[in-house]
């Protein structure tokens, strides 16, 4: 288990994602995965975000658990590290952030591992799948599509490999990465295409329009 350093406690803050535990969690990404409670969630999103309909406040959700699926990536890439811990120590609770209210991400200190050579797409087809399972169930709470929901996920982990190809020492790991996550071998396991590769098309496409 490796010990995280100062470095890269700056860079989960910076993504809004804490290793002291809150004194008073809202949920926990376990349970966005109860049916049950999926009702309940999309209220407590309305009320939060004060969005003008539910696919916003759905939508800002993505955003904020893409944070955490981006630091997964980064982490994979510059440090070849990954939190593995349990859906129930991924806690969200309210800050209030740039003005505005939203969520804040806490993770158990202690469940970051190391990721070996030989299981590397494996850890990516894993991550992915998760997030796929996230996303089955927010589209439940309300219409939005798959392809807007991927690219709130996406769009931070963009930015990052943007910035990790700018660094020697760790510009041909981001690309390794990045051929993985645009092969659909590692979507294999719920989808026919790479999601990344659609995203990070449209992203493109969208910005050249502008």
């Amino acid at each position: 288990m490796p010990v995280l350093t100062y470095e890269q406690l700056t860079f989960l803050n910076s993504y809004s994602i804490v290793t002291e535990e809150p004194k008073n969690p809202l949920f926990t990404l376990e349970n966005i995965h109860k049916e049950f409670f999926l009702k309940d969630f999309l209220k407590l999103m309305m009320e939060i975000t004060q969005a003008s309909t539910e696919a916003a406040a759905i939508s800002h959700f993505s955003c904020r658990f893409g944070l955490f699926v981006a630091t997964q990536f980064y982490f994979l890439t510059a440090y070849d590290e990954i939190w593995d811990g349990k859906l129930e120590d991924v806690r969200y609770f309210h800050v209030h952030e740039y003005g505005m209210d939203t969520l804040g991400t806490y993770i158990t200190p202690t469940d970051f591992r190391y990721v070996e050579e030989n299981e590397r797409e494996y850890v990516i087809s894993k991550i992915l799948y998760q997030a796929h399972q996230i996303i089955v169930q927010l589209r439940q709470t309300t219409t939005i599509s798959p392809l807007t929901l991927w690219e709130n996920i996406f769009g931070y982990m963009l930015w990052n490999y943007n910035v990790l190809l700018q660094n020697p020492l760790l510009a041909d790991r981001a690309f390794e990465d990045i051929e993985i996550l645009e092969d659909t071998k590692v979507w294999q396991r719920f989808s026919n295409k790479s999601w990344f590769f659609e995203c990070k098309r449209q992203i493109l496409h969208t910005f050249l329009m502008c």
